[in-house]
């Protein structure tokens, strides 16, 4: 996240209370994956307070390194999993269920992908200004194919749910992309997962509106 410590920690705290609500909410187990999504961005957030606090001091540089590739954990392997399935698994159209699959496996792709280059090739997190960038030793291997792939399977499955308004979900994600890349290009992983995270306290909404559906 861009700005500091405090509100990379603030945000964590914020998504993590909102995420523990839209877990209770949930009335199937199905629900879960997809209630969870700000509990899951709160515990990255909390990843990335710990890298600004770390960064400037070379005596905590195992725990800074820890920190990077948790949170690079989250932003290129578990993000293109958790997403697709969560949805997936409360789709109730058996004609969707069908796209969702392919996001679902265009996903598994990605992560596939994205987990051999992290265990391979170097990574370092530095502070630039009120920043943090990401320098990925591959990051000339992320073509555009392989960022089209990211992104199809992080932000279209919301456009594909038989949930009510579930798209307007889709459109911010992609909206705050869109941003993002025009104008923190190079702090997209960082800035990116910030507006992503504070846009998954919709979540709890769309939790709340699937389980009131199911109690009536």
């Amino acid at each position: 996240m861009c700005f500091s410590a405090t509100a990379s920690f603030t945000a964590g705290v914020v998504l993590t209370v909102i995420g523990i609500a839209s877990i209770k909410k949930a009335n199937h187990k199905s629900q879960l994956l997809f209630a969870s999504i700000p509990f899951m961005f709160g515990v990255q957030q909390f990843a990335e307070g710990i890298l600004w606090l770390t960064i400037p001091k070379q005596d905590y540089f195992i725990l800074q390194k820890i920190a990077t590739y948790f949170y690079l954990f989250f932003a290129h392997i578990l993000w293109p999993l958790w997403v697709p399935i969560a949805i997936l698994l409360i789709e109730k159209s058996s004609t969707r269920k069908k796209f969702q699959k392919f996001l679902v496996a265009t996903g598994i792709a990605v992560s596939i992908y994205l987990t051999y280059c992290l265990a391979n090739y170097p990574v370092k997190a530095v502070i630039e200004g009120h920043h943090i960038n990401y320098i990925l030793g591959y990051s000339n291997l992320m073509t555009n194919f392989w960022i089209f792939l990211y992104a199809l399977a992080t932000i279209a499955p919301p456009f594909f749910s038989h949930i009510k308004r579930m798209w307007i979900l889709g459109i911010t994600i992609l909206i705050s992309y869109i941003i993002t890349q025009f104008f923190y290009e190079n702090y997209i992983l960082s800035v990116w997962c910030f507006f992503s995270s504070v846009i998954s306290i919709m979540v709890y909404f769309f939790t709340k509106q699937i389980s009131d559906t199911k109690a009536q």
